[in-house]
């Protein structure tokens, strides 16, 4: 390892710290909406919602179906938890994220079988 590498090293080291220091300070509902924010837009990207043109290009909705699901269950069971100003926003993008899912898919699931109805209920 050169002088450069070991350096480099050190330097990550020294910064776990600071990190650990950094995300003590946030607060348990914003890690829980950021979480979720990222969960959207990357849900918004592969439903070919993205404001660019050409987002049709990126549309997957098998990618998609994940990422609501995994969006589905974490505003489901945190939405005690981070209260209902948080959740209501939350459950908003939530439901659109369901109803374009179901606009794109080509042979649409049955009503309480699209991505996060079995955590919401069926979205129409």
């Amino acid at each position: 390892m050169t002088d450069e590498h070991t350096h480099e090293a050190h330097s990550v080291d020294d910064l776990a710290p600071q990190a650990t220091r950094d995300i003590a300070d946030v607060a348990a509902v914003e890690v829980i909406t950021t979480a979720a924010v990222h969960l959207m837009s990357a849900a918004a990207v592969k439903c070919g919602l993205a404001a660019e043109p050409g987002a049709a290009d990126h549309l997957d909705l098998d990618e998609a179906r994940k990422l609501i699901n995994a969006l589905a269950a974490l505003v489901t069971t945190a939405a005690p938890d981070i209260g209902n100003q948080h959740a209501r926003s939350l459950r908003d993008g939530l439901r659109s994220l369901q109803l374009a899912f179901r606009e794109a898919s080509v042979y649409p699931d049955a009503p309480g079988e699209g991505p996060g109805e079995s955590f919401t209920g069926a979205v129409s």
